[in-house]
């Protein structure tokens, strides 16, 4: 899996940003997965995520868009993808220290700074990785991408589904005092139906740009 690894930012924000995920390989071990896969949200959500989501073909349920942990978990199939992103490493590793313990035989996908996450592994004696995905940026024209500070943003949503235009829209409203910067994260992280959208790095991430005097910065 790839949409969570393309996050932008410098280290200190990214520090805030960690990603479990967690999915059933398809005609391989999907069969009676679905008390499995809520088991591990259960163990997410004891651990205070910032956005939690469980995306299937038919429907997509995230803690952002209003939807509680307890209906995420619930509707929960064996062909769900399900998703917690924590604003702190300690969160996160306290997540997967408890999923490892489960041993339920799920696929685990952790995001977030490589030696951060190989030093979570070592810590929880978790010795090799099936994969490792890197993310190598954006190619071509690059001249073309929104500003930086949109792109930090924006690449919390893995599938695109938060635009630039709206990014800039709630970057002006908080500059002009209309809405806080939670209030704007808030509103941006309901797009992404995933729930890979990080709203505590979002808010931050606004405070910080919205300060700026260019309104497309």
């Amino acid at each position: 899996m790839t949409h969570t690894h393309h996050r932008r930012g410098d280290r200190a924000s990214l520090e805030g940003d960690y990603i479990i995920l967690a999915m059933t390989a398809r005609g391989h071990n999907d069969q009676g997965a679905a008390p499995k896969l809520k088991r591990v949200l259960e163990i997410c959500a004891k651990h205070k995520p910032v956005n939690m989501g469980n995306m299937t073909a038919e429907q997509s349920l995230c803690m952002a868009r209003g939807v509680s942990i307890e209906e995420i978990t619930r509707k929960t199939t064996s062909k769900g993808i399900i998703h917690a992103v924590y604003a702190n490493k300690e969160s996160a590793r306290r997540a997967l220290k408890e999923i490892k313990e489960a041993d339920l035989g799920i696929s685990i996908v952790v995001t977030g700074i490589f030696d951060e996450i190989f030093h979570m592994a070592d810590e929880l004696d978790i010795t090799q990785p099936r994969t490792v995905n890197i993310s190598l940026g954006i190619l071509g024209n690059t001249k073309r991408l929104p500003p930086e500070a949109n792109l930090e943003i924006l690449t919390m949503c893995g599938h695109g589904l938060v635009s630039k235009q709206l990014v800039k829209e709630q970057l002006t409203r908080v500059r002009t005092h209309k809405a806080t910067a939670q209030q704007a994260a808030t509103e941006l992280a309901r797009q992404c139906v995933c729930g890979i959208f990080n709203p505590a790095r979002a808010a931050q991430l606004i405070e910080k740009y919205a300060e700026m005097t260019n309104p497309d910065s």
